[in-house]
């Protein structure tokens, strides 16, 4: 049976993602707060704000809701999004030359159970200078992105090499999504 798909999740890029597969989908913003637990993995972080987001939205609707968070994380340190243009370019020269992972946790809600799963991508960046990295700061576009880039922006050109998921990094893993949704017995307006 197809079902519209209630994405807990005001982000454009996820949003692009489901269209992009074809999924029938609305949104309702969940307001949680995202802090991380003392002593939290990434992996624990993303797991638990999915989970939480999709609850959140659930409490209020019947058909299947999707939730989902993304984290950057060098040296097992999560980055998050950066709180000013000074933060992001922190952020930038730590990740220049480096490789990092991109994890996300995924939650599909329906029918009173969860479903759920982890992606994990792989994201080698080049070796950036401060200029290249000031120039990008100033248009704006790491504000609101996880680890201060957007691949499917200007941040692709500094992106080398993705082992794993490139919708991943975007912020949401398509193929997860697609997983969780047949798991749940779910077309979501695709081809069952």
């Amino acid at each position: 049976m197809d079902e519209i798909l209630v994405l807990a999740s005001g982000s454009e890029r996820r949003q692009q993602i489901l269209r992009a597969l074809g999924i029938p989908f609305r949104v309702v913003v969940s307001a949680i707060d995202e802090s991380p637990l003392r002593g939290e993995s990434p992996e624990e972080l993303v797991a638990r704000l999915a989970r939480a987001k999709a609850a959140r939205v659930a409490e209020d609707e019947t058909g299947p809701v999707l939730g989902a968070d993304t984290e950057v994380v060098l040296d097992g340190a999560v980055l998050g999004k950066p709180a000013s243009p000074e933060d992001a370019r922190v952020m930038l020269t730590r990740l220049a030359g480096r490789t990092h992972t991109v994890v996300t946790g995924v939650c599909l809600l329906f029918a009173g159970k969860a479903y759920e799963a982890l992606g994990r991508t792989t994201v080698q960046l080049l070796p950036l200078d401060a200029e290249e990295i000031a120039r990008y700061v100033e248009t704006g576009e790491p504000m609101g992105k996880a680890g201060g880039y957007h691949i499917e922006g200007r941040g692709a050109g500094f992106v080398e090499s993705v082992s794993g998921s490139p919708s991943n990094v975007a912020g949401l893993p398509a193929h997860l999504v697609l997983a969780l949704a047949r798991k749940a017995g779910l077309s979501l307006g695709r081809d069952g």
